[in-house]
């Protein structure tokens, strides 16, 4: 715990609210939406501003203590333990300039926010599933979107600026004429380099979407699984998607429809005309009988209807890795560990179509560009209390090994794999040896390590 002239010291120069373990209102500004970490920082700094983040940056340094970032908590990663944790929701402004087809957005701002803001002028931006995840936090992980990912790439492929206060309290405007090492690094190095203040990237002039969601019995996973195979081998860069197997439980908010029983959800993102999407799509609606289908024109703005993620806050535990094909044998390991009659203990199995744009390269550290699928695993509950999901998802991920590329999707790799060597998985070596580098130049005192961490060294680790 700090002592209150310490904190003293950070309250005169920052405008927004500064919490100690003891005050009114910090389990509050300090929770996550994923429950699954409790963060315990010595102070928390509800910034309004970049002054603030600098502020809160500079104290950090001079007292010897780590920072940790908080926007929406989506990802659970490190507790926050003994830091100067800074919140971002305060600073959620969005400004949309239609003409430049671009949108500028504070450190705190939401993809509802901007997709809201963009809609008016025709314009949509690569947005993740959830409308309640935080933007910035996303977008420097990768930024996978399942609306228009394959089609348009990566998120951080499509970042013009960024504003950033690094280790020394310094703010920094980057792009890839200023400070381009910096640049280059905050785009898939996620919180490694600085707090980011404010962030702006291109938007699409899109105003609907083909799109919604298939959902069968998942005493057919197999039939289905195969025909998704099928699909997405050659499936245009319009087409976006992905088929989640679900053992939901049945407790409030969870639809009659998936509550405690064993579904398969596929999900549609079409840029294309509605006469080829239903081609397209005709072969997975023939494999099996339809428990519902919500496939069709959508507005833009209605685009969280496709995967209809969780609103409320809860505790849940991701593993992930990448594969390189959907082969019958890939197939076959994935139906062993998930399929009928298996006993799978997690209530989650997702497998996300990557390639199109998201395989082409872009002067970013977003890595592993080679991957045709993520796999992603959810378990919901405490961590202390998943002993046998843990051990689950490592023997999957090891089953399906002789198809994994050997790398991981950032934004999907949680506190289960967060060591030095799993985040070093997200990059190919060349890209890991110059974000080392960058680190070194921009935090050489890993400042910012409780997060997917990158350290500058070896000695660090």
């Amino acid at each position: 715990m700090l002592s209150s002239s310490k904190r003293d010291l950070l309250v005169a120069q920052v405008t927004g609210p500064v919490l100690g373990p003891e005050d009114d209102g910090f389990a509050e500004e300090c929770a996550p939406y994923n429950l699954a970490v409790t963060h315990r920082p010595a102070v928390v700094v509800g910034a309004v501003d970049s002054a603030d983040v600098q502020a809160a940056v500079r104290f950090a340094a001079a007292h010897d203590l780590p920072v940790a970032v908080l926007a929406t908590g989506h990802q659970a990663i490190v507790p926050a333990d003994g830091a100067v944790l800074v919140t971002t929701g305060r600073m959620a402004r969005v400004s949309v300039d239609p003409e430049a087809r671009t949108v500028r957005v504070g450190a705190g701002a939401i993809w509802q926010q901007v997709v809201d803001a963009a809609a008016p002028h025709g314009l949509a931006p690569l947005n993740g599933s959830s409308p309640l995840v935080g933007v910035v936090g996303y977008t420097l992980g990768g930024g996978l979107s399942p609306t228009m990912g394959r089609a348009h790439g990566w998120a951080s492929d499509h970042v013009t600026s960024i504003d950033v206060v690094t280790a020394d309290g310094t703010p920094h405007h980057v792009d890839a004429t200023t400070e381009p090492d910096l640049f280059w690094a905050l785009r898939g190095g996620k919180s490694n380099f600085g707090v980011v203040t404010a962030m702006e990237f291109a938007l699409f002039p899109v105003t609907h979407l083909w799109a919604g969601g298939l959902f069968f019995s998942g005493d057919d996973t197999e039939t289905v699984l195969r025909a998704y195979a099928d699909l997405t081998a050659a499936a245009p860069d319009a087409l976006s998607s992905s088929v989640a197997l679900l053992r939901l439980p049945p407790l409030p908010g969870i639809p009659e429809l998936l509550a405690g029983k064993f579904t398969l959800h596929l999900r549609i993102s079409y840029l294309g005309g509605e006469e080829d999407g239903e081609r397209l799509l005709a072969p997975l609606r023939a494999a099996a009988p339809l428990l519902l289908d919500t496939v069709g024109l959508i507005p833009y703005a209605d685009f969280a209807q496709i995967h209809s993620d969780p609103v409320d806050p809860a505790p849940f535990s991701e593993y992930t890795t990448l594969l390189s094909a959907l082969t019958p044998g890939a197939l076959d390991a994935i139906l062993a560990a998930a399929g009928p009659g298996a006993d799978c203990p997690v209530q989650f199995v997702e497998l996300r179509h990557l390639g199109g744009a998201l395989g082409r390269p872009a002067d970013n550290a977003v890595g592993n560009r080679n991957a045709r699928y993520a796999l992603w695993i959810v378990a919901i509950g405490i961590p202390g209390e998943l002993a046998a999901q843990d051990a689950y998802a490592d023997q999957l991920l090891a089953r399906v090994r002789p198809w994994s590329t050997g790398g991981r999707y950032l934004n999907f790799v949680a506190a289960h794999h967060s060591s030095v060597p799993d985040v070093r998985a997200s990059y190919d070596a060349d890209t890991y040896r110059r974000l080392r580098e960058v680190k070194r130049r921009y935090d050489p005192r890993n400042l910012f390590r409780l997060n997917h961490n990158i350290p500058p060294s070896e000695a660090t680790e």
